[in-house]
């Protein structure tokens, strides 16, 4: 079994569409304020086709796989 968190970053675009960004292994002092830092990078970046406009939230989630053994 094996737990990895993530990092989803929400966003909303110029039609007000929902934009996500969802990254492994996030840090596990991660603050709000660097979060947020991060996010008005990834809005003024202009890196994406549709671009994100605003920030809309983000949050951390584990997920926890586990695999069968068929041995």
């Amino acid at each position: 079994m094996d737990t990895i968190n993530y990092l989803r970053l929400h966003f909303t675009t110029a039609v007000d569409d929902e934009w996500s960004l969802t990254v492994r292994y996030p840090k596990a002092d991660l603050t709000a304020a660097q979060v947020q830092t991060c996010m008005n990078a990834i809005i003024n970046s202009g890196a994406f086709a549709t671009a994100p406009m605003a920030i809309a939230g983000a949050d951390i989630y584990q997920r926890t796989v586990t695999e069968f053994d068929f041995s």
